[in-house]
């Protein structure tokens, strides 16, 4: 774990060695991705520099990004109580400008370190995390494509003249929007993990999970497959780069940035995760999918997550105030 920071510019010295230690906790205990791993250390490298600026540590000349954390060792993290914890959000609030949802990823990532140090290794006595409060996350309704929208959108992506791109690419949205895939799911997918008409991915935590292909995810993937090149540098992958490699995350990106651009959607607005959304929503609207086995398609921990697609069909909620047996009583006729 801590080779993939380095990989990004971070020097090994400016990782304290309780902090290294949590983080490989998490990623190998605990089976934490990577990049939710990396996005711990961002939050408590901040959450550490933000300490030091309050305990007056470090000079008021020094950049806030270029404090060091490197000391931060237990004598300095056994001061710390739930004051320091509500000024660092009030601070990512009102100097860093964070969103809710940020600053809730935040109050995650404190809750887990410290009861990491109080529960796991038994380093302080009490955990000044413990009564923490999450931030209050707006219920936004998810953005996502209609089914005419995303008709249109496959269609754009037919129009490629060469072979091999439309034929992969339109496989790589269809399992966008039949099955709700992340971004790093489908990136990751091997050949060996289809078998008829199931897929096995990878999601979060390192959690497998079986997704069911519908007729039209399976004729695009053997469509696709009988362009995809023999001779590859990454044999095992399904999705190939121009360059025969696995295609990475950042290259699907721009893929769907540019049928989006070229189907006259803002890119500004929809996206990759997107799709995602789109591949739930649609599923909730025209497939009488239970709240249930939505969670268990998209791979979320928590059924609360799933719900806000269950917000979505205002019609959906029309009719059911229809449907009332008391809806269509007359109090003049009704006597």
């Amino acid at each position: 774990m801590i080779s993939k920071i380095i990989e990004r510019g971070i020097k090994l010295d400016e990782i304290p060695i309780i902090l290294e230690d949590y983080l490989n906790y998490m990623e190998t205990i605990k089976g934490t991705s990577p990049n939710t791993t990396k996005e711990y250390f961002y939050d408590l490298r901040t959450f550490f520099r933000f300490i030091k600026t309050r305990y007056k540590l470090v000079g008021k000349d020094i950049p806030f990004d270029e404090i060091s954390i490197g000391d931060v060792d237990m004598e300095l993290i056994e001061k710390i109580g739930i004051q320091d914890l509500h000024a660092f959000i009030s601070f990512t609030d009102k100097k860093l400008g964070n969103s809710n949802l940020t600053k809730s990823r935040k109050v995650a990532s404190l809750k887990s370190f410290f009861d990491y140090l109080h529960s796991k290794v038994d380093l302080i006595d009490k955990n000044p995390a413990s009564n923490l409060e999450f931030p209050k996350t707006d219920n936004r309704h998810p953005v996502y494509l209609t089914l005419e929208e995303c008709k249109l959108l496959l269609n754009t992506i037919l129009e490629n003249n060469n072979d091999f791109f439309r034929k992969r690419d339109y496989a790589i949205v269809m399992l966008f929007l039949n099955c709700g895939l992340r971004l790093s799911e489908l990136s990751s997918i091997d050949l060996n993990r289809i078998k008829g008409d199931t897929l096995t991915v990878v999601g979060k935590g390192n959690k497998e999970r079986t997704i069911y292909l519908n007729q039209a995810c399976i004729e695009a993937i053997n469509d696709y497959l009988s362009v995809r090149p023999n001779e590859v540098f990454d044999k095992e992958a399904l999705f190939l780069s121009k360059r025969r490699r696995r295609m990475s995350n950042r290259a699907i990106q721009h893929m769907i940035d540019r049928y989006l651009e070229k189907a006259g959607f803002d890119t500004s607005i929809y996206s990759t995760h997107k799709l995602r959304h789109t591949a739930a929503t649609l599923m909730y609207k025209h497939g009488n999918v239970d709240i249930r086995a939505l969670q268990e398609i998209l791979g979320h921990e928590n059924v609360s997550t799933t719900q806000i697609y269950t917000h979505i069909d205002d019609e959906r909620l029309r009719q059911a105030v229809q449907s009332n047996p008391l809806g269509n009583i007359n109090p003049k006729v009704d006597k």
